[in-house]
């Protein structure tokens, strides 16, 4: 599971210690969600091993809106729920349904390290499609970087592999899918409480999951798989509030580089967990989508850097 860009910035231009305080807590935010979600998916992982697809979907999704529900009313929100039903607000939620679809029936027949490095190839899709429509420029290096970050998604996958199938291809749609998440939350209005978001995308899954099951063989889940979906639950709700929190007003450039901590928790709960041992091919192309996304990201600080002291230097005229 990976992250969305920081949603629009403040009118206001805050304090330098004030822009700190908010990237200090924007990273410790990151830093939990990454590991939030790895726990997610380690205990959707267990419970695929028994339940389909829809069905673990549906009941971490019950847990999910339960535990979310809670945090609404904890926040005192309770009255601000009409917002939950914006266009954007479910337009996001959707695009999340569709990325829990891909990478749920994925993770069950790939390893979990795998999947996540795929995942991290979602920032370069994002440079990629801002390029192409021209609201972003890209130097030769930040298309170099791009361009790593793709092999080393090919060595991971190994096309024409024996490891290369369905699942492989849904993984990588799943990585698609988060970018034109992430796209879209940046337009997702700074009046709507990250909390709401949350609520929205929740409750979206659940349903999707509960729909998904109609064509299941649903069957009697043990108590071990409701703890792990529950447990799941949680810990994906958790996940996606700390993911939100980490944009929000802080520093793009200084926060997004803690998301690959990501694949560290994902290498080793998948050898602790499950006993999945990445291959040389698998380590070598989760260094180069590591080190081509950090790599783009300090190519975007650089960039920004650039405009900030040109716009000094060339105020506009009154």
């Amino acid at each position: 599971m990976v992250t969305p860009p920081a949603l629009q910035a403040p009118a206001d231009k805050p304090s330098p210690a004030a822009v700190l305080a908010a990237n200090k807590r924007g990273i410790i935010a990151m830093m939990l969600a990454m590991a939030f979600f790895v726990t997610n998916d380690s205990f959707m992982k267990l419970a695929r091993e028994d339940l389909p697809a829809g069905q673990v979907m549906a009941i971490r999704g019950a847990f999910g809106v339960v535990f979310t529900l809670g945090l609404v009313i904890a926040m005192g929100e309770i009255g601000r729920l009409r917002l939950v039903v914006r266009r954007i607000v479910v337009a996001r939620a959707a695009l999340e349904l569709a990325v829990a679809i891909c990478f749920i029936i994925a993770l069950g027949h790939l390893p979990l390290a795998d999947i996540t490095a795929m995942g991290q190839s979602a920032p370069l899709l994002i440079a990629a499609y801002l390029a192409l429509r021209g609201q972003e420029q890209m130097g030769w290096r930040r298309w170099t970087a791009v361009a790593v970050g793709f092999a080393g998604v090919i060595l991971v996958v190994k096309p024409g592999g024996p490891g290369f199938n369905v699942y492989a291809v849904l993984g990588l749609m799943s990585a698609v899918l988060v970018a034109a998440r992430d796209l879209v939350t940046r337009f997702v209005p700074r009046e709507v409480p990250t909390v709401l978001i949350l609520a929205t995308t929740t409750g979206l899954v659940a349903l999707g999951g509960a729909a998904m099951g109609l064509a299941e063989e649903w069957q009697t889940p043990s108590s071990t798989a409701v703890v792990h979906l529950a447990l799941a639950g949680l810990f994906v709700t958790l996940g996606h509030y700390f993911v939100i929190s980490a944009f929000r007003d802080v520093e793009i450039a200084v926060v997004s580089p803690f998301r690959y901590s990501v694949v560290v928790f994902a290498v080793v709960y998948g050898i602790v967990l499950f006993g999945h041992v990445p291959d040389a091919l698998a380590m070598v192309g989760t260094l180069l989508i590591v080190m081509s996304g950090l790599y783009t990201l300090h190519r975007e600080r650089i960039r920004r850097r650039e405009i900030a002291v040109a716009a000094m230097k060339n105020p506009p005229s009154a």
